[in-house]
């Protein structure tokens, strides 16, 4: 697997608003690095379906698991075509129109086919070191039995894009004469503390 590159097929070039696109590949690894929950989306008899995952990043491989018994997770071990998306929310931009509101975001998308993990424990421990750093080493590690009923997808960052959005409000002419507050309210994922017991 080599460097992974945005833009690299046609499908993944940023159309809207081109001038967000970032390309460095540092900076997917970050937005994936700085996520807890992404969404996987890909098509099963017909239907789109988007599932919530927790995940972790190995390399140059998002990792994800599920049930052996979810259709929807075994349908992704078959190798179906797949879209895996992090979003973070940074802050909402208000601007002096409605239609010039807005968000500052880090979005990730990556394009490509799931494969299944054979050696699931060091691919298991990554995502719990991703999800609660040193938790791992702490906890009762999975028997055989909770083993056999997981599956763990890995998915290549081979095709994908990063969008970043960080700019101030946009304006125009027809804004003269409306002065509401403008400006961004910054919004955060914050961790509390611990509520043993519960």
């Amino acid at each position: 697997m080599g460097t992974p590159v945005a833009g690299a097929a046609d499908r993944t070039r940023v159309r809207r608003l081109p001038e967000l696109a970032v390309t460095d590949p540092a900076v997917l690894r970050a937005v994936l690095d700085a996520g807890v929950a992404g969404h996987v989306a890909f098509v099963h008899d017909g239907q789109p379906y988007a599932i919530p995952v927790a995940y972790g990043r190995s390399g140059d491989a998002v990792l994800f698991h599920g049930s052996t018994g979810s259709r929807l997770f075994r349908t992704l071990a078959a190798g179906v075509p797949c879209c895996f998306t992090v979003t973070h929310l940074d802050g909402l931009v208000l601007a002096r129109s409605a239609f010039e509101t807005s968000m500052h975001y880090r979005s990730a998308m990556v394009l490509g086919r799931c494969s299944v993990v054979a050696d699931k424990v060091p691919a298991l421990r990554a995502i719990s070191e991703h999800i609660v750093p040193g938790r791992w080493d702490v906890v009762r590690p999975p028997s055989t039995k909770e083993l056999a009923a997981t599956l763990v997808l890995s998915l290549p960052l081979d095709e994908w894009s990063v969008k970043v959005n960080a700019g101030p409000p946009d304006s125009s002419p027809e804004d003269d004469g409306w002065d509401p507050p403008i400006g961004i309210v910054p919004v955060q994922l914050v961790r509390g503390e611990l509520a043993e017991g519960v």
